[in-house]
């Protein structure tokens, strides 16, 4: 049986680090006194290195252990999420931009449509991708500006609230 992929990761940069304190020993000892304190300072920086490492081994297998799977895929859906918030809050700024006609027909037609694709992804959830339908909505009548405020706050809250949850 092999060892799992972060017990070798960190092998390999075990290995190398040693391996660089070991050779910077090696070349501080020849720099300041010969062979000899070459061969005892490349041992003493790769011995030292070598415990270090040693020490810190069961920290980094703490942190890096199979539950990181899970982090990393709630990672990835807050990613999603909050990337439903900037394309809508972006949709948002080109139907009611500050200057009068600051936004052109086809910037405010592109940023709706990445809006209402990043909504439809699978992986947002099912809160976000209601309180998002709610400001697409809110935003396409494009009339009241408080009212789609209103339904972008809903949407900030919600996805601030699904961060809170996982």
């Amino acid at each position: 049986m092999s060892p799992p992929l972060t017990a070798r990761i960190h092998l390999l940069i075990t290995l190398v680090l040693v391996s660089c304190a070991a050779l910077g020993g090696l070349c501080s000892g020849l720099l300041l006194g010969g062979r000899l304190m070459a061969l005892v300072a490349a041992g003493a920086a790769g011995l030292g290195a070598w415990i270090g490492s040693r020490l810190a081994r069961r920290q980094i297998m703490a942190c890096v252990s199979p539950g990181i799977q899970t982090v990393s895929a709630d990672g990835y859906v807050q990613g999603i999420a909050d990337a439903v918030v900037v394309s809508i809050a972006t949709y948002r700024a080109a139907v009611f931009p500050l200057v009068p006609h600051g936004v052109t027909d086809e910037e405010r037609d592109a940023r709706r449509t990445l809006a209402y694709r990043l909504s439809a992804i699978d992986s947002v959830p099912r809160p976000v991708r209601l309180s998002a339908a709610a400001a697409l909505e809110a935003i396409d009548r494009g009339t009241d500006v408080k009212q789609a405020d209103a339904a972008m706050k809903g949407l900030y809250l919600t996805a601030y609230e699904q961060r809170r949850s996982q």
